[in-house]
């Protein structure tokens, strides 16, 4: 029986034969933020979504639809939406407890977003201890992922992955071109790299977008700075270097390491303990 993999487009008879085929479920998470003036806001989703579904379709296993609203309250200082981290911890839990109750065993947030970690871990936690079943975040950010396809990259500055730069601009540009805007950027002063916030000593740097600041060389810092005070105009490194037959090939190659690691998850025995869903009051 062929069934659609995006679970918002089955039936209730396709959600339970689902159910049947497989234990494994993706939920992807992306964000809308800016991602400079070229890139469109949904960039992360869009990482996400697409890995997601490719890889579902190389695995057999269904998905939900993209949860397109992540954790970017740094980006707030441009157009942006964000989530307080208790929110997004909250909707993730029931979407997880929902698929659970309805018999899934092992649920995988494909996560495009790389702050939205920080809301992921409690919940995913929180889903293990609750029910039993196996939790996991697959990420398909370009910080996580230039491992794979590190001899596609031609600029050494976007070995981080950075923000809106070769990287997302290949794949921004290979999902469709026409969301992309290079025109608007100057190619005086590019690659753009992260820098300390104004105010603070030349003994301060910047390596990249996370929440780590650097002193006198040590990265074990965390400071909650908002983008715009590391990083001019939204955006890192170089995305002149951007083209579609690279964003297609990571999308390639990003979608079957995650199908490969599906396909392995498929093998683990897992015992679910509870899959009662109530709500909260």
């Amino acid at each position: 029986m062929a069934l659609r993999h995006n679970l918002f487009e089955c039936t209730a008879p396709d959600f339970k034969e689902w159910v049947k085929r497989t234990d494994v479920v993706l939920v992807p998470i992306g964000a809308m933020e800016q991602h400079g003036p070229h890139c469109p806001m949904g960039c992360d989703g869009i990482e996400a979504w697409v890995a997601t579904t490719k890889a579902a379709v190389k695995a057999d296993v269904p998905h939900t639809p993209l949860l397109w609203v992540g954790y970017s309250v740094h980006h707030m200082l441009n157009p942006s939406i964000t989530l307080r981290a208790e929110t997004l911890s909250n909707v993730l839990y029931d979407i997880a407890r929902s698929l659970i109750h309805h018999g899934f065993n092992k649920v995988i947030f494909v996560n495009g977003h790389t702050s939205n970690l920080r809301a992921l871990d409690p919940v995913l936690r929180k889903i293990r201890n609750d029910t039993g079943a196996l939790v996991a975040v697959y990420a398909v950010d370009s910080a996580s992922t230039i491992p794979l396809y590190r001899d596609l990259i031609e600029g050494p500055d976007e070995l981080p992955g950075w923000h809106g730069g070769e990287i997302e601009t290949s794949e921004m540009l290979a999902y469709n071109p026409e969301l992309v805007h290079l025109e608007r950027l100057r190619r005086e002063g590019i690659p753009k790299f992260p820098k300390a916030p104004e105010g603070f000593s030349d003994k301060f740097t910047k390596a990249d977008g996370r929440m780590n600041i650097i002193f006198e060389g040590y990265d074990g810092i965390t400071m909650p700075l908002r983008d715009l005070e590391y990083i001019e105009e939204g955006f890192m490194g170089n995305p002149f270097r951007g083209n579609r037959e690279k964003g297609e090939k990571i999308f390639e190659i990003v979608s079957s390491a995650l199908a490969r690691f599906i396909e392995e998850i498929k093998k683990v025995e897992v015992k679910v303990t509870n899959r009662e869903f109530k709500e909260a009051l």
